[in-house]
């Protein structure tokens, strides 16, 4: 496997998730689809999207629904790709969207191994491999592992001091070719590489499965993405989603 395969891999499971080609993203146009459920989709996705923007570089493929398809085009089309996923220009956006009731909710980037760069790190506290996790939801370990979505935790690499887990890097199947890592260390344990040593270990072990392992952050998280970036991940795409007016209120206890 080589970094193009990862990324064409990583293409190709966009496409199912938003409804579209995975040569759209590779065009130096736009382009606009009706959103639509998937079966292969990422487990965690609500589809089909209302509105969800989705970049890897070289233009913007939007996945919406039929009613804000020429308003989405408008905005895209208006602004260059890396101001559409910014302030003031998304502003716009938003705006836009207001009298459908939606709002923009979530904006991420996604990265993927580079396999010249990847390497599993040390870690001056013991290593274990898990596969059973029963009794590991707890709020320490909530962006490793998801209760929600439980049936999905397959894989992964805990730190101990002693006899206590003080580090956990969890992965999540949310589609086939692809397996999601999330990250947590107990506050007193940071700072020490414990996270680089677990989700590197974690990455090495997925890709031995023959699974391709992806990291998610929002890039006002700077800790995450460092740590990505120290572990052998770069940049692959971002996104942004658009959800519900009711939803996003919700999540700001409005």
């Amino acid at each position: 496997m080589t970094n193009k395969d990862i990324l064409n891999i990583a293409m190709r499971q966009s496409a199912v998730d938003l409804s579209c080609n995975a040569d759209d993203f590779l065009s130096d146009k736009n382009k606009v689809v009706i959103s639509q459920k998937n079966d292969g989709a990422r487990k965690y996705l609500e589809l089909p999207f209302d509105c969800n923007l989705v970049s890897y570089g070289n233009n913007i493929v939007a996945s919406v629904r039929s009613d804000v398809s020429d308003t989405v085009s408008e905005y895209i089309n208006k602004y260059p790709i890396e101001h559409c996923f910014e302030t003031p220009n998304m502003n716009v956006l938003s705006e836009k969207l207001s009298p459908y009731g939606l709002k923009i909710c979530f904006m991420a980037e996604y990265f993927l191994p580079d396999l010249s760069a990847l390497k599993k790190l040390p870690c001056k506290y013991k290593t274990r491999i898990l596969d059973d996790f029963s009794n590991l939801y707890l709020p320490e370990w909530s962006n490793a592992l998801c209760e929600k979505r439980s049936e999905l935790d397959v894989l992964g690499v805990g730190a101990y001091d002693g006899g206590r887990l003080i580090g956990l890097a969890g992965c999540s199947a949310d589609c086939n070719d692809m397996w999601q890592i999330g990250i947590d260390v107990l506050p007193e344990y940071r700072c020490q590489g414990v996270a680089a040593a677990l989700t590197s270990a974690l990455a090495v072990e997925i890709l031995k499965r023959g699974k391709i392992p992806f990291y998610c952050a929002a890039w006002s998280n700077i800790k995450s993405v460092r740590n990505a970036v120290k572990c052998g991940f770069r940049p692959a795409w971002t996104e942004m989603t658009v959800k519900p007016s009711e939803f996003v209120d919700k999540m700001n206890n409005i």
